[in-house]
């Protein structure tokens, strides 16, 4: 009874051997998809974003802009497939398909990102 104990207490005295996250982050091929990003000037509103999505990841909310209100793309990461298909419809190119690929996150909500938050 006594022997787990002693080994409890050796362990909190050890160095811990777990790495958060990697010192050197890996180099991706070219045809890798991470995150969404969106260029807030070009956007037109059009919503075939919204529409193409196959996971319905994108919602367009409404957005104060130099021009006035806009409605602009809204992207849940939590429920994205990557599958570029919002890339490939976007009439200006104005969303794109990044290099990123840090979603940590403690909650889920996290993942959802405003238009402002794409930039």
């Amino acid at each position: 009874m006594i022997r787990p104990i002693l080994r409890a207490m050796k362990a909190l005295g050890e160095k811990r051997s777990t790495v958060e996250f990697p010192e050197k982050r890996e180099s991706l091929p070219d045809s890798y998809r991470g995150s969404l990003r969106l260029d807030m000037s070009t956007c037109i509103s059009c919503r075939a974003c919204e529409i193409i999505c196959p996971n319905k990841t994108i919602t367009m909310v409404d957005v104060l802009t130099d021009k006035g209100r806009k409605v602009m793309p809204q992207v849940g990461h939590e429920r994205c497939l990557f599958c570029a298909l919002c890339e490939e419809v976007c009439p200006p190119k104005c969303l794109t398909l990044s290099k990123d690929y840090s979603y940590e996150a403690y909650d889920k909500r996290e993942l959802l990102k405003r238009p402002e938050e794409l930039e």
